[in-house]
């Protein structure tokens, strides 16, 4: 049975650097997800993946065209589903959740069907203007290690 694991960021630096460390313990072909409100940090805690993963691009939601891809040490491949709440349609998610990449889902709640059993499943929530309470949910024994790692 996973866990869940629970950090408290005091402002936004502090979210990017932590995201940077997680960085660091993913592997080709994992899948994160990030759930929260609108203005919750999702956007931030992914540019602080790609820091961690060596992009050099400038890391924005891509909210119109669904998925942004960046190179870096290691592919990511930037996905923000919102506009796909109510559609079942397929636009290949599994070339990106198989691939070689690091894949961060956006709103993974508009996608379920599609996402592998084997994830991190992410929450961010506000809790003032800088504070954010982040909620790791390992779906998988390999993220509930990377988890102990990360969050020791």
């Amino acid at each position: 049975m996973t866990k869940k694991f629970e950090i408290i960021t005091h402002t936004s630096e502090e979210t990017t650097r932590f995201a940077e460390k997680l960085a660091i313990l993913l592997r080709p072909g994992d899948v994160v997800t990030l759930k929260g409100d609108l203005g919750a940090g999702k956007t931030t805690f992914t540019k602080g993946i790609g820091a961690g993963l060596g992009v050099r691009r400038t890391i924005n939601s891509p909210t119109y065209t669904i998925v942004k891809e960046y190179v870096g040490e290691l592919t990511l491949y930037h996905m923000d589903v919102y506009r796909l709440e109510d559609s079942e349609e397929d636009i290949g998610f599994d070339e990106y959740f198989n691939g070689n990449g690091i894949s961060i889902v956006e709103w993974p709640q508009f996608i379920q069907p599609f996402l592998p059993e084997a994830r991190l499943d992410i929450s961010l929530e506000v809790i003032d203007d800088l504070k954010r309470k982040i909620t790791f949910y390992p779906k998988s024994a390999d993220f509930q290690r990377l988890c102990e790692e990360l969050l020791r």
